[in-house]
């Protein structure tokens, strides 16, 4: 139908506006999504999708979304280095199924065997400091624990977590990903030292997802201003800022 046909047409464009408002370097691709099977039209429509990501100059970061096991995340990986020529992988495997938790313990097989074929993986994963160190020691130069379940916005669930993370791999990029849903969220994963955040669903979902992307632009600015400024640490109980020198001291 008619309105069937023009709806990709206006929503590309601006999903395309709304990427090129972001301050990102990679573009994430669901490369498990891709059916080698599909009609010669859907191969032309997805021919067409890939032009205009090319067109942003950025490096697309392939994703093994929907992979529940190595074997099938290692064979995904190793499809989307050959289709969009990049040795970057963002390594999912999914060990559950309602709140999408990574199975971690087939994720540190799968990077190890990824990272001994000279890929790059950037490993989803929960912030768990065990997971993290294995993740480590099999190879992984970036680490990509979740704020939340994969599209329930929640933002950060566990602040400890995350907090502990920073404070244990010190020189390792930090990425938050999945669970975002504000640009608030962001502006946290920011403050707390994280190096960046990776989100869709947040902007793919929004009523305008343009203005939506500059909004997460500039948090995402604001949070790592704050962390590099050095924030005042909390109190439990209240300390005056105004000071009291100088203050008139009435006789009675």
């Amino acid at each position: 139908m008619p309105a069937m046909k023009q709806k990709p047409a206006r929503a590309v464009p601006r999903a395309l506006r709304a990427t090129k408002t972001a301050p990102v370097s990679a573009t994430p691709g669901a490369s498990h999504a891709i059916d080698l099977g599909r009609t010669a039209r859907r191969l032309r429509e997805g021919q067409d999708f890939w032009a205009l990501i090319r067109a942003l100059k950025l490096r697309v970061l392939p994703n093994t979304a929907g992979c529940h096991s190595v074997k099938e995340a290692v064979t995904t990986a190793q499809m989307a280095r050959e289709i969009f020529a990049t040795n970057w992988i963002k390594l999912e495997v999914i060990g559950e199924a309602d709140t999408l938790q990574p199975d971690v313990f087939g994720l540190v097989e799968a990077a190890r065997i990824l990272s001994e074929d000279g890929f790059a993986v950037f490993p989803y994963m929960t912030e768990d400091l065990v997971v993290a160190e294995r993740l480590v020691e099999a190879g992984c130069r970036v680490l990509m624990p979740w704020g939340a379940p994969i599209g329930s916005g929640k933002g950060l669930n566990n602040l400890f977590g995350l907090r502990a993370l920073r404070a244990h791999f010190p020189d390792i990029p930090l990425v938050v990903d999945a669970g975002i849903g504000l640009p608030s969220h962001a502006a946290a994963a920011m403050e707390l030292g994280y190096d960046a955040v990776l989100l869709n669903t947040a902007v793919a979902k929004a009523g305008d997802p343009v203005a939506m992307a500059q909004a997460f632009a500039g948090a995402v600015e604001a949070g790592r201003a704050a962390y590099l400024a050095g924030p005042m640490e909390a109190r439990d109980m209240a300390a005056p800022s105004t000071p009291v020198l100088g203050r008139p001291v009435l006789a009675r």
